[in-house]
């Protein structure tokens, strides 16, 4: 009981903790909540704090994430299990209520702010360079499927929440792996490759990207005039901000939005329930974001306050119950070396193919280079690089792709899995 609610609570506070040292550290902002939520739980999961199953309980279990009370205790009572692997059990259970509730509450929380109309009016540049990155994507996780797609187990699978993940970030990538039942080792490990080969990318996009994107593209003011500077709108200044998060005045919205997310939720699985295994799921997921979409053009839903930060927020619990469940040792076993091939040729071969299409299209190179961020790591990041690269007049074009591909990526990354999946047959 008590190690229930500590572990509730310590997953549902510790990101406020996380937005704090944030706001005291410029090194940590830099970082971001996420990033750094990750790895908190990496560190929880891997330092002997949280108790480990035996070889016994592992074999058992299988690819499962919970076993059973009922098979459990048998296994207990006739020795072949210990008491220890009862509550690695128990906590096993409790990550995945905390994994599969956070991320199903926070799509709709994410999608609510989204404005399609106006979105749909912005400049035909930005979304020149989101279709080409989707192309380029695309291209790569194909390819790569043939390269490597035989050796790595649940191939479709992963290629599927690799699109997820390069076209809306964590959520999409969480949604794709529910949807698509994806083993709790497959999915740690691919979040995991992706952290790690993303933080190089994004170093690489804070850094020398404008640099060397400039050999090959025009500098953004040859191709924007002075007199055509957009408008940034609040939102662009405020979309990193968590602070509405804990203002008393702001939770009657914060309430309407979790109770509107909640609505949402309730009836994406009773719509599951109405379809066999395993569609049940992608039928959820499915519902929920497209009803999601649905609500943002409602707009007294839309122009509900804290809706996005409250996604965000969950987001972050998400991120800490999922990689507190990660093994590190299984990082660096050989036979996972071609998961992180794939992972590391769909980061920079995709980049590598958008800038030659931006160059062919003559893009500039810091709306590619936001392009790619939005894409890549979500919109909280897109005022960090822009501000890297000097060139706030991109944020707005950021943020558009970075929703615009939350809302569609889901969709797209469990076709490709379909497609993949059939193919593979």
């Amino acid at each position: 009981m008590w190690t229930t609610i500590l572990i509730i609570a310590f997953y549902l506070l510790t990101p406020s903790f996380l937005i704090w040292l944030t706001k005291k550290s410029t090194f940590l902002n830099r970082l971001g909540v996420v990033v750094l939520a990750y790895l908190t739980g990496l560190v929880l999961g891997n330092i002997g704090i949280l108790p480990k199953a035996s070889p016994e309980f592992k074999a058992l279990l299988g690819a499962r994430l919970k076993m059973p009370d009922i098979e459990l205790q048998q296994y207990l009572a006739s020795a072949q299990i210990s008491t220890t692997d009862v509550t690695v059990n128990q906590i096993s259970g409790l990550q995945d209520t905390l994994m599969t509730s956070t991320i199903l509450i926070a799509i709709p929380l994410l999608l609510f702010s989204l404005d399609i109309k106006k979105w749909l009016k912005l400049a035909k540049g930005a979304f020149l360079s989101m279709i080409l990155a989707i192309f380029s994507l695309l291209v790569v996780i194909f390819s790569g499927f043939y390269f490597w797609g035989s050796d790595i187990d649940e191939s479709w699978k992963v290629a599927g929440m690799l699109v997820g993940v390069y076209t809306g970030g964590t959520a999409n990538l969480a949604a794709i792996g529910t949807a698509l039942n994806v083993s709790p080792n497959v999915f740690l490990l691919t979040h995991t490759y992706d952290l790690i080969v993303g933080s190089v990318c994004l170093v690489f996009l804070m850094t020398i990207a404008q640099r060397v994107f400039h050999i090959f593209l025009p500098k953004f003011q040859m191709i924007y005039k002075a007199e055509n500077k957009m408008h940034l709108p609040d939102e662009s200044n405020n979309i990193e901000n968590f602070d509405p998060l804990f203002k008393r005045k702001l939770i009657p919205d914060l309430l309407k939005a979790l109770g509107i997310s909640a609505l949402i939720v309730a009836i994406g699985g009773g719509l599951s329930m109405l379809v066999p295994k395993p569609t049940d799921t992608i039928v959820a997921i499915l519902t929920i974001t497209t009803l999601s979409l649905a609500a943002s053009v409602i707009k007294p839903v839309n122009r509900l306050r804290n809706s996005f930060q409250s996604g965000m927020y969950l987001i972050i619990t998400f991120s800490m119950a999922v990689s507190s469940m990660a093994d590190l040792s299984n990082m660096f076993q050989i036979e996972f070396l071609q998961l992180f091939l794939y992972v590391f040729y769909v980061v920079f071969g995709s980049i590598a193919l958008h800038v030659t299409l931006a160059a062919i299209f003559k893009l500039d190179a810091d709306t590619t280079i936001i392009s790619i961020t939005a894409l890549t790591y979500s919109p909280p990041f897109v005022p960090t690089v822009a501000g890297a690269i000097k060139n706030k007049e991109v944020i707005i074009s950021g943020l558009t792709i970075g929703i615009l591909g939350y809302a569609f990526g889901t969709y797209l990354g469990i076709l490709v899995a379909t497609i993949l999946q059939s193919l593979s047959l």
